[in-house]
């Protein structure tokens, strides 16, 4: 028996769900499985973080707050008795969100490329003022 194919939501009738009263959100994407659909409207009460962040989301695409906050297993647990279905992407959504994710992927290792220069600067100036203060003495 084959499975039963996923509900597939378009991103205007995600939109649709942005109230207290029906809240919906899009997380995921090409790392994590691909973009779900997931009704929150009942979990909104019992949100570690409150119903007004998810709400300030509601009816959007979440997953890059969703996954900046560090959410634990037993949230993506929780988040897993929600899910509706998958969002339906047109070639063109995939493709622009394919280049916004390598858009923001080269922008983070940019900034960690500006940290490990800055560390390994501080290590040279450490490393020039030992050898100086060792030479006065």
């Amino acid at each position: 028996m084959s499975p039963v194919p996923e509900k597939e939501f378009t991103e205007a009738e995600v939109a649709k769900h942005n109230t207290a009263e029906d809240c919906w959100l899009i997380i995921g994407n090409e790392n994590t499985g691909g973009a779900k659909v997931y009704d929150v409207t009942s979990y909104l009460d019992d949100h570690p973080g409150g119903a007004e962040v998810m709400l300030d989301v509601g009816g959007k695409d979440a997953d890059e707050f969703f996954e900046d906050i560090g959410h634990s297993n037993d949230a993506r647990e929780e988040l897993a008795k929600h899910v509706l279905g998958v969002l339906k992407l047109t070639e063109e959504e995939k493709e622009k969100r394919r280049l916004a994710a390598e858009k923001k992927s080269g922008a983070d290792s940019g900034g960690m490329s500006m940290i490990a220069i800055l560390v390994a600067a501080a290590g040279i100036g450490y490393y020039c003022y030992k050898q100086k203060v060792e030479a006065s003495e």
